[in-house]
């Protein structure tokens, strides 16, 4: 009969032994869990004739109430125990602490840090976008013809679309974010654009398929490349030393007229040739020019008003020559005796 059953319970509860943390929990799911005995005999309670029902559900809420009494207060008086338990005798206190190993700040986030810090001081202002774009962001908004070979599968990872939907793109550069601003904003505008991008390109220690760009957008009335010159000279100097020179190279990108690459001296040799650099004394650091006023009015500024710069660089490049490393993938190894190297940096 369930009489029965509910006094062995009851007597299995009383006599149990709970000496040790571990036989209190073995106390608590053998009877008070959710599938203990408890929760069983209380399922069993169905069974039970309507007339004796209510007399055995009383009995079971007593047996229950014991049950839990006893566990909690076996379980303070253990803990009051342990808390009160005098000190290993055989453990000497005066022993030095272990020392423990705390992580170190990833250089590419240290340099990046710096050239925020550098360009903020200056007015620049952080401005970010997503890492997957649409065409039009990426290429057509920037002056890229149609048949440009950054749109070919060699050099962009495309994501699977369906039929008849726009074309989106892992971003090849940071340009995107300043068409955002651009649109989203009035001049004057003056923003940095720091993040990820994506190239389908083969890894190796010049090369990688993701990596980090920064680049420099100012917009007002009247600015001339001799503001752009001024800015990058200032930039260069406060990150690598007021002895570093610059020089610019005439060149093309689509959405920036006149356009022109970078070249510092190289940090290796001080400018007196060397295998980095090619024997020359400079090494490249990014590319600039003139916003394009196509690219200004595709954005809804008017070009006949306003003028504007862009710069950019590769974080990697930077940190690379900042910090003499020659093989970029170890930016992406995670390998703790490359990074325990720019602890003293932080």
């Amino acid at each position: 009969m369930m009489q029965d059953t509910i006094a062995r319970v009851r007597a299995e509860i009383e006599a149990y032994d709970l000496t040790s943390a571990e036989q209190l929990d073995q106390f608590r799911i053998a009877y008070t869990g959710r599938k203990g005995q408890l929760a069983d005999l209380f399922d069993q309670l169905k069974t039970v004739p309507q007339e004796d029902r209510r007399a055995v559900g009383q009995e079971l809420n007593q047996l229950k109430q014991a049950a839990q009494t006893r566990f909690e207060q076996r379980q303070q008086e253990l803990e009051a125990a342990s808390a009160n338990a005098p000190a290993d005798p055989t453990f000497d206190y005066t022993l030095p602490t272990v020392p423990q190993a705390l992580g170190t700040r990833h250089p590419l986030s240290l340099v990046r840090e710096e050239i925020v810090r550098i360009l903020a001081r200056i007015g620049f202002n952080v401005a970010e976008g997503p890492e997957i774009e649409d065409d039009w962001h990426n290429f057509t908004a920037l002056n890229f013809p149609e048949n440009h070979p950054a749109r070919d599968m060699q050099d962009t990872f495309f994501v699977r679309r369906e039929a008849g939907e726009p074309e989106w793109v892992l971003r090849t550069h940071t340009s995107p974010v300043q068409v955002r601003v651009m649109k989203s904003q009035q001049p004057p505008i003056r923003s940095i654009m720091p993040g990820r991008v994506y190239r389908n390109e083969a890894i190796s220690a010049r090369a990688h398929m993701m990596f980090h760009q920064v680049e420099a957008l100012f917009i007002d009335e009247n600015v001339s490349f001799a503001d752009l010159k001024q800015t990058v000279y200032y930039f260069v100097q406060e990150l690598f030393g007021s002895d570093m020179e610059v020089r610019f190279r005439p060149s093309f990108f689509p959405f920036t007229e006149p356009s022109a690459e970078i070249d510092i001296t190289c940090l290796i040799c001080k400018g007196k040739g060397c295998n980095i650099c090619k024997g020359t004394g400079w090494v490249e650091i990014g590319g600039c020019g003139m916003v394009d006023p196509a690219v200004l009015e595709q954005s809804g500024i008017d070009p006949e008003r306003y003028s504007g710069y862009a710069w950019g660089m590769g974080i990697e490049r930077i940190t690379m020559l900042k910090y003499q490393i020659k093989d970029l993938r170890l930016f992406t190894e995670n390998d703790t005796r490359f990074l325990r190297q720019f602890e003293s940096a932080q």
